[in-house]
């Protein structure tokens, strides 16, 4: 996420080159001059250009074909609002290690434009969505895409990139955590809080950030999910496609690793979601990831990393629709809010957090805590 914030959406269909809008004379200008360099060096259809994908920040994607029958991606990411440096310097950490992420082709650093190898337009979710797991076959081609996905994750993990990326330290999980009680609570829900409630969110908060920080670190993605992953167009799910890298940090082991089993655009029952994590966490043990020995302590770890996340999600959408006016990811509160309540309710110590999270959904406990 750009500064904790981006979210991008799947990719949208392809479209002609008359419906890419422009606030900017001028930029459009400069994007359609470089475009006429990179199609003469690249092979590109200057007129084929269209959307590609929609995002949550102010970067835009456009996709346009190129005479090797392949088409590209252009990245449209105004410097005023985005730094590309940490996407080019962490796509080619990725690239590196053998990991299916963009290849940058052509990079305009002070004009903010870049061409990138494109990865299909078809998203780890979409997939899913297109899966009757009703049945036996539909179970097993999520299986397969979710160990492919895991399996890519650890390879991740084993870059050695701490001096190459920002540490994920308390202050910024800390500012993270504050979105929740600023967007969340008090302009999504409208809550005033009492100092009683106060006090008591401030020790989960502080039991939360205790917890994230005592584990081990290793590369970052910091937005592993269902819509940064691409099925390529041959089916091979052990090689998925992985976008929006560019805010990857050195953080907490366990954080891509609840980001992709308690996504918040697909759920999975927790069954599952243990399973498929005993499985990460055996291969990511022999493969020297510095996971927790014990399983039961690794789950604790990714339960309460979650929560952080959760929460703060929480309030990135709210954010995103009372400040910037996008209103389409309020569908997804719900699944984020049962997330963030579930793992209250586990925790004896989280009980105050529960509570404050059913006021807020006017909701009722349903189970108890475990721990």
């Amino acid at each position: 996420m750009t500064t904790a914030d981006s979210l991008p959406t799947s990719p949208a269909p392809s479209s002609s080159s008359t419906e890419i809008a422009w606030s900017d004379d001028a930029r459009r200008a400069a994007f359609a001059q470089w475009l006429a360099v990179q199609a003469a060096a690249h092979g590109l259809d200057a007129a084929s250009v269209r959307p590609a994908s929609a995002d949550a920040s102010f970067r835009r994607y456009f996709r346009v074909d190129a005479a090797d029958g392949r088409s590209r991606i252009i990245m449209d990411a105004p410097p005023s609002h985005e730094d590309c440096r940490p996407f080019v310097q962490v796509a080619g950490l990725l690239g590196t290690a053998g990991l299916n992420a963009p290849e940058v082709l052509a990079w305009d650093e002070a004009q903010g434009f870049l061409l990138l190898s494109d990865l299909g337009a078809r998203t780890l979710l979409a997939e899913l969505q297109a899966q009757d797991f009703a049945t036996r076959e539909g179970l097993k081609a999520a299986d397969t895409l979710y160990r492919g996905a895991l399996d890519a994750l650890i390879v991740l993990q084993k870059i050695d990139a701490q001096a190459q990326v920002p540490a994920y330290d308390r202050a910024l999980l800390r500012r993270e955590l504050d979105l929740f009680p600023e967007w969340y609570v008090a302009r999504h829900c409208g809550v005033t809080l009492d100092a009683r409630q106060k006090e008591q969110l401030e020790k989960c908060f502080e039991l939360i950030l205790k917890t994230c920080e005592a584990q081990p670190a290793v590369l970052v993605h910091r937005d592993f999910h269902s819509r940064n992953l691409m099925v390529n167009a041959e089916g091979d799910a052990t090689r998925p496609g992985i976008l929006d890298f560019q805010d990857a940090v050195w953080g907490p082991v366990t954080y891509d690793v609840v980001s992709l089993l308690r996504d918040a655009y697909i759920e999975w029952d927790e069954a599952i979601q243990i399973d498929w994590a005993a499985r990460y966490w055996e291969r990511a043990r022999k493969a020297g990831v510095p996971v927790q020995e014990d399983f039961g302590l690794f789950w604790r770890d990714l339960e309460w990393m979650g929560l952080q996340r959760h929460l703060k999600v929480l309030g990135i959408f709210a954010r995103l629709s009372h400040r910037d006016g996008k209103d389409g990811y309020l569908k997804d509160l719900p699944l984020v809010w049962r997330y963030a309540h579930h793992v209250a309710m586990r925790y004896s110590v989280l009980t105050p957090l529960a509570r404050l999270l059913e006021q807020l959904g006017d909701v009722k406990a349903e189970d108890g805590y475990t721990f």
